[in-house]
C-alpha cells in the first residue's frame, strides 16, 4: 500500500518552484520507488496486491490544492498502467480515491482555508460538510474498511479500479 502526505496546499501563483519538484518527489515517485522495490516479492506471492491511494482530486480538482490536483492524476495513470502490465502476473494494482476524510492533513488543508477566507476552522469545515451528500467527512476507519477490502482475496478479480471513497462528493459520472 502506498501512501504519502499531499502536498501543501495553495494556488498556482502561491507555489514556488522548488515546491514541484518536493510535491513530484513526495507524491509520484514515492510510489514508483516503492514499488519497484516491492515488485521481487509480489511476483513470489500468489495473490500480490498494489494498491495506491490518490485522490478524489484525480477526478476534479479541489480548490487551493494545486499540487495534489497536478500530480495525483500522474499516481492513478501509473496505477492503471501498472494494472495492465503486471496483471498477467497475477499482481493486481488498484488505487482508492479519497475524498474528505477527517485527518490531521485536512486539518491543515482547513487551517490553509480559514486563513485564506478570514474564517475559523470550524466554518470551513461545516462548508465542506456541507457539500458532501452524506453530510459529514469520512471516518478514517471507512477508508481502511476499503482498502483491506481491495487487497484482500474478496477483490480478487478487481485490478486497474479507482474507488471513490468520498460520500458522494465527486459529481461525474465515470
Amino acid at each position: 500500500i502506498t501512501n504519502a502526505g499531499g502536498p501543501p496546499a495553495g494556488t498556482f501563483g502561491s507555489t514556488a518552484l522548488a515546491d514541484w519538484d518536493t510535491a513530484y518527489q513526495l507524491t509520484l515517485m514515492s510510489v514508483v520507488q516503492l514499488t519497484k522495490a516491492a515488485l521481487p516479492y509480489l511476483r513470489q506471492s500468489e495473490a500480490g496486491s498494489v494498491l495506491t491511494i490518490t485522490s478524489i482530486s484525480t477526478k476534479q480538482p479541489i480548490a487551493g490544492l494545486l499540487l495534489s490536483n497536478v500530480m495525483r492524476p500522474a499516481v492513478a495513470g501509473l496505477t492503471k498502467t501498472l494494472s495492465q502490465e503486471l496483471g498477467a502476473e497475477n499482481i493486481r494494482v488498484n488505487s482508492i480515491l479519497p475524498g474528505w476524510t477527517a485527518t490531521e492533513r485536512v486539518d491543515h488543508i482547513f487551517e490553509y482555508r480559514a486563513e485564506q477566507n478570514s474564517s475559523d476552522m470550524a466554518t470551513e469545515k461545516a462548508k465542506v460538510a456541507s457539500s458532501i451528500p452524506l453530510g459529514r467527512m469520512a471516518d478514517p476507519a471507512e477508508f481502511g474498511r476499503v482498502a483491506a477490502f481491495l487487497v484482500s482475496p474478496a477483490a480478487s478479480y478487481i485490478t486497474g479500479a479507482m474507488i471513490p471513497v468520498d460520500g458522494g462528493s465527486y459529481a461525474g459520472l465515470m
